[in-house]
C-alpha cells in the first residue's frame, strides 16, 4: 500500500478531528455551561454585533431592493458585495475569515441561481436546502442513539464523555437535540409552503425572524438544558485544568 494512502482509520481520526474542531468553533464552543445564561455572552457566541449584522444585512438588502425595484440583478448583487464588504473589512482587522468567506461564497452561488433561474424565489432555496440537511443529520443522530448535542457536549465538556450511561443526562442530551429538530422543522413548516407560493416578501420576513432571532432563543434554552446537566461538572473540569497550570 502507498505510504501516502489513507486507510478506513486515518480517514475515521480525520473525521473526528474536523469534527471536534467544528464543535469548538461552534456558538456552542463559546458558552460556559457553569455561568448563568446571559444576552451578551448569546450575542458574543453567535458572532457579536458584527456576526449578526454579516448574518442579517444581505438578507434585508435583498428583500427591501426587491420589493422596491424589482430587478433581480441589483437585488442579488448588493448582498454579494455587502458580503465582500464584511469580508474585506475582517481582512483589514486581521479577524477569522472563515465565516466571512463561506458567507460571501453562499451568497454568490445564491446569486448565480436566482440569475439562472430569473425567480426571486429561488433565491431562498440554498436556505431550504441546509435546513433540510440539519434536519436529515440531526433525525439519523437521534435514530442512532447518539444525539448531536450530545456528541458537542462530549467534547466541549471532559467530565461529559459518560453522559451515555447517565439517564437523567442522556434525556437531557436527547430532549435538547429533539428542540434542534424543532427549529429547522419550523423553518421548512413555514418556507417550504411560501416558496411554492412564490411570495418573496413572506419568505424573506419568515426567514429574517426565523435566522438569528430564533437560533439565539434555541441556543439559550440549549445551553440552560446542558447547564442545568452539566454546571457543576463543567465548573469541576475548568478548576481542574487551572490547578493542573
Amino acid at each position: 500500500m502507498p505510504a501516502d494512502e489513507e486507510t478506513p482509520d486515518t480517514a475515521s481520526q480525520s473525521f473526528a478531528e474536523s469534527f471536534q474542531a467544528a464543535a469548538r468553533a461552534s456558538a456552542f464552543g463559546r458558552l460556559n455551561p457553569d455561568e448563568a445564561p446571559n444576552g451578551r455572552a448569546i450575542i458574543a457566541a453567535i458572532g457579536g454585533v458584527r456576526g449578526i449584522l454579516e448574518s442579517a444585512l444581505p438578507g434585508i438588502a435583498f428583500l427591501v431592493l426587491f420589493l422596491l425595484t424589482h430587478e433581480l440583478l441589483v437585488s442579488v448583487l448588493v448582498p454579494v458585495a455587502l458580503a465582500l464588504v464584511f469580508l474585506v473589512a475582517r481582512a483589514g482587522a486581521r479577524s477569522p475569515l472563515t465565516s466571512a468567506i463561506a458567507g460571501a461564497v453562499g451568497l454568490a452561488i445564491t446569486a448565480a441561481l436566482t440569475l439562472v433561474t430569473k425567480s426571486a424565489v429561488t433565491n431562498f432555496v440554498p436556505g431550504i436546502i441546509v435546513n433540510l440537511v440539519f434536519l436529515v443529520v440531526l433525525l439519523v443522530t437521534l435514530v442512532a442513539r447518539r444525539p448531536l448535542v450530545g456528541l458537542i457536549v462530549g467534547i466541549l465538556i471532559p467530565d461529559a464523555t459518560g453522559w451515555r450511561g447517565d439517564r437523567a443526562r442522556r434525556r437531557v442530551l436527547t430532549g435538547a437535540t429533539w428542540l434542534w429538530v424543532g427549529l429547522f422543522g419550523i423553518r421548512l413548516v413555514l418556507e417550504v409552503p411560501l416558496f411554492y407560493a412564490g411570495d418573496v416578501a413572506a419568505l424573506g420576513v419568515v426567514r429574517l425572524i426565523s435566522g438569528v432571532p430564533l437560533y439565539a432563543l434555541f441556543l439559550w434554552l440549549t445551553w440552560l438544558l446542558v447547564r442545568g446537566a452539566f454546571g457543576d461538572g463543567a465548573a469541576g473540569a475548568r478548576a481542574d485544568d487551572s490547578d493542573a497550570n
